[in-house]
């Protein structure tokens, strides 16, 4: 799906809810949530929100909250969020499973009333007058985030059950099932629930929308402590300084996170050293790091014949070069093995040269993200001529790009380029708009054609 009129038009956000076969659906009745899918209030932020409330009608939505100040549904949504410390993304995944809210173009007045199905048990009537102050949108929203804060929270904090006698670690019959919570959320749930099915669609809900993964490459920053984190072979990895950072990456490429969204990754190794530094191992050979290679120096004479110097090289142990594979040796015959970039005078074109190898820079943004602040030394023809032609530089890892004058916008992984399906996914990834790279269609063909970034849904479909 393209993206078209980029800020005018919405497209679908999520397809309709799903048949989805029971080996296709991830069911554990012991944990339904975890408790940062229940407490992760920065999980969105509110102009997300309302992105991701754009499928049905509560885009359109304007009523009362509980003290009668008439407002939008995300705001509503937003401020309980905030009041009560409830993951918003959980607040909207209890509207869609009570009345399909979320989803749902034309919703009948009942289903606005009983938002949350808040105060409504099963064999209640909604005319009972002792609910009446539960009733609206707004009310619905307000009392359900503060019941779940102020009573089932508080009793599971204060002596580890709720109201219902439910908890972590304590075995209760759901349905005739033996459950036994493994966690505050999956209580919290049980509570507010006490059924298996209506559990299992909140389940199936939440996966379907937001059980997502990062493509390798991306940068995520904790919206909270700053730290910066990259995301490659599925692993977290810490970037623990800030000259490393700026020698390897684009800020421009940074997408903001919260700690628990990061925190689903497995902790990779930490990314210390800057790019092209010296480090010398126990055994006194010295390394050139380049990205995520060392390569190492076979003489102190080919050291030198590099303009490098003692006072640049850093002690390490092999603990610190294991975070990098080996490369080839470098020798005094090795051409350029930090890179360069060489501009011929005659035509203007420019090359990545690095090993002897020269590599074409198709246009000017891949050499403006790749290299913002490097140095382009002019030579003639004859000069570039001596070395060999190799593939040309494609953009980064991480990079958003397009093609000036096309709707469709990309994500650099691997090389290659994953077509984003629409708005609502590029929202939920927590990219923006700004951070796409538009560029020329040749630079954009140069990265072969990738699987599309697909929302869990659409991924369950294409499995069907």
């Amino acid at each position: 799906m393209r993206f078209v009129s980029l800020k005018k038009r919405l497209v679908v956000l999520w397809l309709t809810t799903l048949a989805v076969p029971q080996a296709l659906f991830a069911f554990n009745p012991n944990e339904l949530a975890t408790d940062a899918d229940l407490l992760d209030v920065y999980s969105t932020t509110k102009s997300d929100l309302a992105l991701l409330l754009s499928r049905g009608s509560l885009a359109r939505y304007m009523g009362p909250d509980a003290s009668g100040r008439p407002k939008s549904a995300a705001d509503i949504v937003w401020d309980a969020s905030e009041q009560f410390g409830i993951n918003p993304q959980f607040l909207l995944v209890l509207l869609q499973r009570e009345q399909s809210l979320v989803e749902d173009p034309r919703p009948t007045e009942d289903q606005l009333n009983w938002a949350m199905g808040y105060a409504v048990c099963d064999d209640c009537s909604k005319q009972d007058p002792a609910i009446q102050k539960f009733k609206g949108f707004g009310n619905q929203v307000y009392y359900a985030a503060k019941r779940i804060r102020e009573s089932y929270l508080n009793d599971l904090e204060r002596r580890g059950f709720t109201e219902s006698g439910i908890g972590p670690g304590r075995t209760t019959q759901i349905d005739g099932v033996s459950v036994v919570p493994s966690n505050n959320a999956t209580a919290v749930l049980y509570t507010y629930t006490p059924h298996l099915h209506g559990n299992q669609n909140f389940v199936r809900i939440w996966q379907r929308w937001f059980n997502r993964r990062h493509v390798d490459g991306t940068l995520l920053q904790d919206r909270e402590t700053g730290g910066i984190w990259l995301i490659q072979n599925g692993l977290r990895r810490p970037i623990t300084s800030r000259i490393a950072f700026f020698s390897r990456f684009n800020p421009a490429s940074v997408v903001t996170a919260s700690a628990q969204t990061i925190e689903t990754y497995p902790m990779g190794r930490p990314i210390r050293f800057p790019n092209y530094s010296l480090l010398r191992s126990p055994r006194g050979t010295v390394y050139l790091i380049v990205d995520d290679t060392r390569r190492g120096f076979v003489s102190q004479e080919a050291l030198r014949a590099y303009g490098f110097n003692g006072d640049e090289i850093v002690d390490v142990a092999w603990e610190d070069l294991d975070a990098y594979r080996e490369g080839e040796p470098i020798t005094t015959q090795t051409l350029y093995p930090q890179g360069t970039l060489l501009q011929n005078r005659s035509t203007g074109g420019v090359f990545f040269v690095q090993n002897g190898m020269k590599h074409p820079l198709l246009s000017r943004e891949i050499l403006l993200t790749r290299f913002p602040a490097a140095t382009i030394t002019p030579v003639a023809p004859s000069d570039l001529d001596a070395y060999a032609t190799g593939t040309p530089l494609p953009f980064a890892d991480g990079t958003l790009m397009g093609a000036t004058g096309s709707p469709d916008i990309f994500v650099v992984t691997d090389g290659t380029r994953r077509v984003i399906q629409d708005e609502a996914t590029f929202a939920a990834f927590g990219w923006k708009f700004s951070q796409v790279v538009w560029t020329g269609e040749r630079a954009v063909l140069l990265h072969p054609l990738g699987e599309p970034i697909m929302t869990t849904s659409e991924i369950l479909e294409a499995a069907l």
